[in-house]
């Protein structure tokens, strides 16, 4: 279990986020969701360790995370950043094998080259792994850092805008492989996103932020109400029951 107990993060004398606290379950995908500048990506970072929190403590699984030695944190949580880049000529396949830095230190195994290629399926990238990054396309590669990061083999996994880049088809593709990693392997997953109604489908628990604040948290079925969403996005939502999922219809709001 993550927690955070009165986490507040000051930028410039400004606090983004204000005396934030929030239990995320193991086990579960956990979605942050908020209009832009809320604060989730540093929510995010704070767990990450990207950044430090000006105050207040966060606990993974019973210890303070600021007490967890680097390489112990690499081999327990993987990230995925909201931008990706690398200035270096890699293959798909190169790639992906950074993931296994912290277990391989650079000298791949047999195991590493397994965990590498399951990556690679759970992906759909098998039949281009030896493609350069800088020749396919942006939703491929974005596919190929989340591939990176399943390759990690981590029991948590966090991702600030995973679905970056990528079109209709792809984004339903990728959050079915997170929910699979999920329900098979038992990951526990944090993610930033935009869209509500993936949010809806595929998480177990949503967050909401507005200006640093936790403004709800629950079930999909607790937070995905007209009044609700209104109180998160400051704009009318009218929410639908479709296929035995909740779906805000917000396009036509008034």
């Amino acid at each position: 279990m993550i927690k955070l107990s009165n986490i507040t993060k000051i930028y410039e004398k400004k606090k983004v986020v204000k005396d934030l606290s929030l239990e995320i379950e193991k086990g579960k995908i956990t979605a942050l969701v908020g209009e832009n500048g809320a604060g989730k990506s540093t929510v995010l970072s704070m767990i990450a360790r990207f950044m430090k929190a000006s105050d207040g403590e966060i606990i993974l699984d019973g210890r303070p995370i600021r007490q967890v030695k680097d390489l112990e944190m690499a081999k327990k949580m993987a990230v995925l950043k909201q931008m990706n880049t690398t200035h270096v000529k890699l293959t798909i396949r190169e790639l992906v094998e950074l993931g296994r830095f912290p277990h391989s230190k650079g000298r791949l195994t047999e195991v590493d080259h397994q965990a590498v290629d399951q990556a690679l399926t759970y992906l759909t990238l098998h039949n281009i792994q030896h493609q350069y990054l800088d020749e396919i396309s942006g939703g491929q590669r974005q596919r190929a850092f989340i591939a990176m990061v399943v390759a990690q083999d981590t029991e948590y996994i966090l991702l600030d805008e995973p679905l970056n880049n990528l079109d209709m088809r792809n984004s339903v593709n990728i959050m079915k492989i997170l929910r699979k990693l999920v329900d098979e392997l038992g990951k526990t997953i944090v993610m930033v996103i935009h869209d509500i109604n993936f949010a809806s489908a595929y998480a177990d628990h949503i967050v909401a932020l507005k200006d640093g604040q936790l403004i709800c948290a629950g079930t999909v079925d607790e937070l995905m109400t007209d009044a609700c969403l209104k109180q998160i996005f400051g704009m009318n939502c009218n929410v639908q029951e479709v296929c035995g999922d909740k779906v805000c219809v917000y396009y036509k709001s008034s």
